[in-house]
């Protein structure tokens, strides 16, 4: 594979990155901003990003939203909608704007009134329900009612290919994440003072840091490869490869917004630190068709 992003791959990823700095949530008191949140709706929604996969776009690409989206904490649903649209678009589905159901839940549900769901290889269209409990303050999942139908099937082989796409699109969410802790703690560390000094120029916050820097890089090197695996290998190979960038990403994530945390002493604890909105987030995407490593020592497919 060629790692290197196409001026049209860099564009899109500076474009969704400049969304999320204007519109996404600059502290945990903007979480609470109806007026900030109905124009980041009115934005994504204009931009026809949650229709990627349908319009094209590759595995990578989407990856590539998502982990900006991420990073800058969006908190209109778009993880859902757009695994959604490949759904569609695999089985033919009726499509329209719909959420993402995953067993009785519907994933990244606010103000939409229609989910998709797998259930083995068949596709089932679902209602959404009234919100249940959720750690993660940027997405609200909500339960699957009635009416559930059966709208098509997939092939064995489509199947895996989605879930692949699944695996990446929920690991880039979980990058997106860490950086954005990470990048709020380096933040904090060039203004903080302690002894007359910034707490960054200390070396045991910069070796902090530098090793949360160490597993970003890494997660992103196994994600990028896991992305471009969803189009361009076997389906087998490419659901192995998003199970080892989910495992590995979801490990280093749980490492960087903790480091995170500790960085910022005594107010990373509290509920005004954006540090635990990262973390959640972090902690939401890595339940979401979670991985095992007894799955890949197995190479179970």
């Amino acid at each position: 594979m060629d790692v290197r992003l196409t001026t049209e791959q860099r564009e899109l990823r500076e474009a969704a990155a400049r969304l999320a700095d204007d519109l996404g949530p600059g502290s945990v008191i903007d979480l609470d901003d109806a007026d900030r949140a109905a124009r980041l709706e009115k934005a994504v929604a204009a931009t026809g990003w949650r229709s990627l996969r349908s319009d094209g776009a590759s595995g990578v690409e989407v990856a590539l939203v998502v982990e900006e989206f991420a990073r800058g904490l969006v908190d209109v649903p778009f993880l859902g909608p757009v695994l959604a649209d490949d759904l569609q678009a695999r089985s033919g589905a009726a499509a329209e704007p719909v959420a993402l159901a995953v067993g009785g839940e519907v994933v990244d549900a606010r103000g939409l009134s229609a989910a998709l769901r797998l259930v083995d290889n068949r596709v089932e269209t679902t209602g959404v329900g009234e919100p249940v409990f959720g750690i993660d303050l940027t997405r609200t999942n909500a339960a699957v009612t009635e009416p559930v139908a059966a709208v098509g099937e997939l092939a064995a082989d489509a199947a895996q290919r989605w879930q692949a796409l699944a695996l990446v699109v929920t690991t880039a969410d979980i990058l997106g994440a860490a950086r954005g802790a990470h990048a709020l703690a380096c933040d904090y560390a060039k203004v903080r003072s302690q002894y007359g000094k910034t707490i960054g120029s200390f070396q045991a916050v910069a070796h902090l840091l530098a090793e949360s820097l160490a597993l970003i890089e890494g997660s992103v090197s196994i994600l990028r490869y896991a992305a471009w695996a969803v189009d361009e290998l076997d389906p087998a190979e490419a659901l192995r490869a998003g199970r080892f960038a989910k495992v590995y990403t979801e490990r280093a994530a749980r490492t960087i917004c903790e480091t995170s945390i500790q960085v910022h002493g005594g107010i990373g604890n509290t509920w005004e630190c954006l540090a635990h909105v990262f973390l959640r987030r972090a902690l939401t995407s890595g339940a979401l068709f979670p991985v095992s490593l007894e799955e890949i020592d197995l190479g179970l497919s």
